[in-house]
């Protein structure tokens, strides 16, 4: 292993902790009502990771890169779909029921 290989890992460690800590930070200091918004914002970046996982699995050359990248795209997917799932469940949180509704006009005269 050379030098050059070295420090372009030590570099690649030190952006990615960098991203960690920089999410970790700015994620905790989001409110609650705007978690929804935040979520399909993610979803969207869901998306990317799969269209890149797909890429990557059409220029693999090995069957072990073709099986990393079909396990990539599946799980980008899983994760992209269950992420809209749970945004639609938070939406729902938020619409009124009906049984307020029968509520309020059985009140009115």
């Amino acid at each position: 292993m050379d030098l050059a290989t070295t420090l372009t890992g030590f570099v690649a460690l030190y952006i990615f902790m960098l991203a960690a800590f920089t999410g970790y930070e700015i994620i905790g200091r989001v409110p609650a009502i705007l978690h929804t918004p935040l979520m399909s914002g993610s979803n969207f970046v869901h998306g990317i990771v799969v269209v890149g996982a797909m890429y990557a699995l059409l220029n693999a050359s090995s069957l072990t890169e073709q099986i990393i990248g079909t396990a990539g795209v599946f799980l980008g997917a899983m994760n992209a779909a269950g992420g809209y799932v749970v945004t639609e469940r938070m939406l729902e949180m938020f619409k009124p029921s009906n049984k307020n509704i029968d509520k309020k006009k059985a009140q009115t005269p």
